[in-house]
């Protein structure tokens, strides 16, 4: 599967992660992560990331607020967002692995973080395997999710973050839904369809339930603005 994204110059993501670094005021409070955005630069090492990622022919998809910069304007991200297998994981022994579990690991390139999302979920290898495009990126030309494919990751993750009582980012990923719904008016029932086999029966309800505050939401804006 593809979408189209946006008719705009190439997202420079060290730029991106750069800014979101520089803008958040806990940087500003933290003098020792104050010097090392300093003393390294982010923008080097993004370039330097992606590049050993394309001379190992790492197979990975970009996913998370990257790849979301790449369908809707305005999205402040400081992370960088991978699905990869672990065997590929363990090709890179640059990246520092900090904590990893059966989903997912959290790694380090020199000072930039980097998350993966690991294909021992279903549902991840799902999103790597069949809802991938490829988009241009000032770093590179980059493996990188559809529309679809980050609303079933965000629709997916749901659930959880609201056990969690993790409002915040529940906030979060239903404005970067709601985002992507009003832009592109993707087909909903595929993605509930293949989310039937990843969440239970009562979690699917919810991300029924959450859809349609959202669509009931979209409605209520484009009738006062339009």
């Amino acid at each position: 599967m593809s979408s189209v994204a946006g008719n705009h110059a190439p997202i420079h993501i060290g730029q991106v992660v750069q800014d979101a670094a520089v803008f958040d005021f806990k940087n500003w409070r933290d003098n020792s992560r104050a010097d090392t955005f300093a003393m390294e630069s982010i923008t080097r090492q993004c370039a330097e990331l992606f590049e050993l990622l394309h001379s190992r022919n790492v197979d990975y998809l970009l996913v998370g607020g990257i790849a979301l910069l790449q369908y809707v304007e305005g999205r402040n991200t400081k992370d960088i967002d991978l699905i990869v297998a672990v065997t590929e994981l363990n090709r890179l022994p640059e990246i520092e692995i900090k904590t990893r579990d059966d989903d997912f690991a959290q790694g380090q390139y020199k000072s930039l973080p980097v998350d993966f999302l690991l294909t021992r979920n279903p549902l991840f290898q799902k999103v790597k395997q069949q809802y991938a495009t490829t988009q241009p990126y000032l770093e590179n030309v980059i493996p990188c999710a559809t529309v679809e494919g980050l609303l079933l990751l965000k629709l997916y993750a749901l659930p959880a973050l609201y056990r969690m009582g993790n409002f915040p980012r529940v906030g979060l990923y239903e404005n970067d839904i709601a985002t992507l719904l009003q832009a592109y008016r993707p087909k909903l029932a595929p993605l509930f369809s293949e989310l039937t086999q990843h969440l239970s029966e009562s979690d699917l309800q919810s991300v029924r339930e959450i859809v349609a505050e959202i669509e009931e939401r979209l409605k209520r804006f484009e009738n006062r603005a339009g």
